[in-house]
């Protein structure tokens, strides 16, 4: 088995095993999809909160933020991009974004990473920043995972379940 069929694996355990579950316990009135993007648009509001923070309190100029203003641009257009293709998501049909960001999601769990170690090791003047871009990317990846789950057509939620896994209905013995 090759690294890219482990990261694949691991992705798809993750995408099934973790956020799915999570996806059909939702309440009704709130899909994945819409959870998903407002994990987004926060996202992309801490990251501007996080070049403003390093612009006001002085250790980036306007000029050296703008790499920084650049990779929010892109953030705002991908956004913007999944924004257009959500009428595609229809419920009880597969979800055309769980392929199309199938290469997107494995590659944004190093970044969250690589941006919880910068939150942690950064100089105190630093800090705050940091940590409002460390969160950016933690938010970014759960969004990105919600919007590739499955939506259940209506009734078909798992909404109640009883302790240990067994549904409400079940019976012991």
């Amino acid at each position: 088995m090759s690294f890219g069929d482990r990261v694949n694996r691991f992705d798809a355990w993750l995408l099934d095993r973790v956020f799915q579950p999570f996806a059909d316990r939702l309440p009704e009135r709130l899909s994945a999809l819409a959870l998903g993007m407002s994990f987004q648009f926060g996202a992309i509001m801490l990251s501007a909160a996080s070049i403003v923070a390093m612009i006001v309190i002085g250790h980036m100029s306007l000029s050296d933020a703008m790499f920084n203003v650049l990779v929010w641009c892109l953030g705002l257009a991908f956004y913007t991009g999944i924004n257009r293709v959500r009428p595609m998501v229809r419920p009880g049909h597969l979800n055309p974004l769980r392929i199309m960001l199938a290469g997107m999601r494995p590659l944004s769990i190093p970044f969250a990473f690589y941006a919880l170690y910068q939150g942690a090791t950064a100089p105190p003047h630093f800090e705050i920043a940091l940590w409002f871009n460390s969160l950016a990317n933690i938010i970014f990846v759960a969004g990105i995972y919600l919007i590739s789950c499955e939506v259940r057509p209506p009734g078909h939620r798992q909404t109640a379940r009883a302790g240990f896994g067994r549904l409400q209905g079940e019976t012991g013995l």
